[in-house]
C-alpha cells in the first residue's frame, strides 16, 4: 500500500495552470501541500501518448493526478498507468461544468448519475493501491437540494471511497461559463461541513474562495482540510507558512528571493532540455504580489521571458529590483 496523503492543504487542479513547473515552483514555497494536476481526460492519456501527459518532476510528490471521464473501463486502464508512473493520488473529476467537459460526458454531469460515479470509482480502485478520491460540487442546476448530494455521496462511498474534495457551490451546467461558476453561484461551506457531520468517516476537504491560512484554520473547526485555488496561483508565496503551521514543520520560512533562487536552479535544468523559458516563467508573475516594485516584476518577465534565446538571465535581472 502507499503512504497515506495529508490532504489538510491541497493546491487544486486549475486547467491550463498547473502544470509541472507550477507545481515544482510551488514545492520551493511549500514542500508538504498536496498538489494536483489539471484536469486529464481519459483519452489524452489513451490516444495523446502517455509520457506528454503524465510526465512530472520527483520534488512533486505528494502528487495527485485528477482524471476526467465516465466509462469504469477507461478510467481503471488510466488509473493503473497513474499509479505505475509514481503519482500518490487518483481524483475524479466530477466538479467542472464546461460545455467541452459536458460534451464528453464527464465533469459536474455526472453528480446526476450517482451509480456511474460508484461504478467508476470501484472500477479504479480494484485496480491500484493507491487512494482513489473524488472532487465534487454541492450541486448541479436544479438538483442542488441537500437530499441530491445526501444519496451522491452516500452512494459513492459505498464503492470504496473515503475522500470528498467539496466545491461549496453548485454549478449550472448551461448558462455560465466556467469562471462564472467559479463566481456567480454563491459558496455555501454549511452543506460541505453538513456533509462531514452526516459522514463522520469520510474525510472531506472544502474548495472555492479560501484565501488565507486564517480561513482554513476556521474550516478545519468542521473539516479535515481545505482545497486552495486561484490565490494559490496569484498570490502563491501567502503559502510560505503551510508547512509550519499545519504540518508541524520548525524551519526558516525562505524569503521571496530565496524561493525564487531555489526555482531558478529548476529552471536552469530545464532550459538544457530546451523547455521555453516562457513556460516557466508564467508560473511566478505572483511571486511579489503586492509588493513594492511587485509591478515592475511582472512587467519585466513578461515582457523579457518570451524573447528568442530568452534565458536565467531574465529572471536574474528582475530579481534585481529587490536586491
Amino acid at each position: 500500500m502507499s503512504q497515506p496523503v495529508d490532504r489538510k492543504i491541497c493546491i487544486a487542479p486549475m486547467l491550463d495552470w498547473t502544470d509541472r513547473h507550477q507545481r515544482r515552483f510551488m514545492r520551493c514555497i511549500t514542500k508538504h501541500a498536496v498538489l494536483y494536476t489539471e484536469m486529464i481526460t481519459t483519452g489524452a492519456i489513451i490516444h495523446g501518448g502517455e509520457e506528454r501527459h503524465l510526465k512530472y518532476n520527483q520534488e512533486e510528490h505528494p502528487v495527485a493526478i485528477q482524471l476526467g471521464g465516465s466509462d469504469p473501463k477507461d478510467l481503471a486502464h488510466c488509473a493503473k498507468i497513474c499509479e505505475d508512473y509514481g503519482y500518490d493520488e487518483i481524483n475524479l473529476n466530477v466538479g467542472c461544468p464546461s460545455d467541452r467537459v459536458q460534451n464528453g460526458r464527464f465533469g459536474a454531469c455526472l453528480m446526476a448519475e450517482p451509480q456511474l460515479v460508484a461504478d467508476c470509482m470501484a472500477a479504479m480502485s480494484d485496480v491500484v493501491n493507491i487512494p482513489t478520491t473524488v472532487k465534487t460540487r454541492i450541486g448541479i442546476d436544479d438538483m442542488d437540494s441537500y437530499g441530491h448530494l445526501y444519496q451522491f455521496v452516500d452512494t459513492v462511498k459505498q464503492a470504496g471511497v473515503k475522500t470528498f474534495i467539496i466545491h461549496a457551490r453548485k454549478a449550472w451546467l448551461s448558462g455560465l461559463s466556467p469562471k462564472e461558476n467559479r463566481e456567480i453561484p454563491p459558496l455555501k461551506y454549511d452543506v460541505a461541513y453538513q456533509v462531514k457531520k452526516d459522514f463522520p468517516d469520510l474525510e472531506v476537504i472544502v474548495n472555492g474562495g479560501v484565501t488565507t491560512l486564517d480561513q482554513v484554520d476556521d474550516h478545519m473547526q468542521h473539516l479535515d482540510g481545505a482545497m486552495i485555488g486561484r490565490e494559490a496561483y496569484h498570490n502563491p508565496y501567502f503559502l510560505a507558512e503551510v508547512d509550519n503551521r499545519f504540518y508541524g514543520q520548525n524551519y526558516d520560512i525562505p524569503s521571496r528571493i530565496e524561493v525564487a533562487e531555489e526555482y531558478c536552479d529548476y529552471v536552469q535544468s530545464q532550459l538544457e532540455q530546451d523547455v521555453y523559458l516562457g513556460h516557466m516563467t508564467r508560473h511566478i508573475l505572483g511571486l511579489f504580489f503586492a509588493q513594492p516594485k511587485g509591478k515592475l516584476w511582472r512587467r519585466y518577465l513578461s515582457e523579457n521571458a518570451y524573447k528568442k534565446g530568452a534565458g536565467l538571465e531574465v529572471i536574474e535581472e528582475a530579481l534585481n529590483l529587490f536586491r
